[in-house]
């Protein structure tokens, strides 16, 4: 009986060593990506969402590039492509209240905007928001990313929800020397950490 007694004690201890040392999880990330090949390279969409807190904002970023043999480039400078950015979450009475940044590191908008030939237009809907970013002329990478953020907020009582998952998904139609692609939309899904 006290062998049983004491290797039950054992274990139990053991349990409860491992369960404390068991690390918290990281904050909750997801990225997508699709791609379509040309003649150039690999015209390539992709989308991260992080919802790092339990506050009910969510961040998302987007990188449009040319996958070359020797990596990811710009897109060259005869490149007209408009890009769409659709936020939302999965639980639909959840209003997205966001502002983003086209090209990335640009003051935070709301509305819409253009910087240096980068156009941004957001149309706001009952449950999700969606970006409109046209390029007139290549660039570097920095010139065809957006980044932003949004506060999940409940529709009943205004306040920002944690309720259901973030979703952002993007997908861009290119058009440079004789070339004419889109994308498939490239999706990123994650819930709060």
């Amino acid at each position: 009986m006290k062998k049983i007694l004491g290797a039950t004690t054992a274990a139990c201890a053991a349990a409860v060593l491992s369960a404390l040392s068991v690390p918290t999880a990281s904050a909750a990330s997801n990225t997508g990506t699709s791609s379509i090949p040309t003649p150039q390279g690999i015209v390539e969409m992709q989308v991260t969402a992080d919802c790092p807190g339990t506050d009910g904002k969510c961040f998302f970023r987007t990188q449009a590039s040319l996958l070359t043999p020797t990596g990811p480039i710009g897109l060259p400078q005869d490149t007209w492509a408009r890009q769409t950015i659709v936020i939302r979450n999965m639980n639909r009475s959840t209003w997205q209240e966001a502002w983003y940044s086209a090209p990335a590191g640009m003051p935070r908008e709301l509305k819409g905007a253009n910087h240096d030939n980068v156009l941004s237009k957001a149309y706001k809907a009952n449950s999700d928001y969606t970006v409109s970013v046209t390029y007139f002329g290549g660039g570097p990478l920095q010139r065809f990313a957006t980044d932003g953020d949004s506060v999940q907020t409940d529709w009943r009582s205004g306040r920002p929800t944690t309720d259901g998952s973030f979703v952002v998904c993007s997908d861009i139609q290119v058009v440079f020397g004789g070339v004419n692609v889109a994308t498939p939309k490239a999706c990123a899904q994650t819930t709060f950490g």
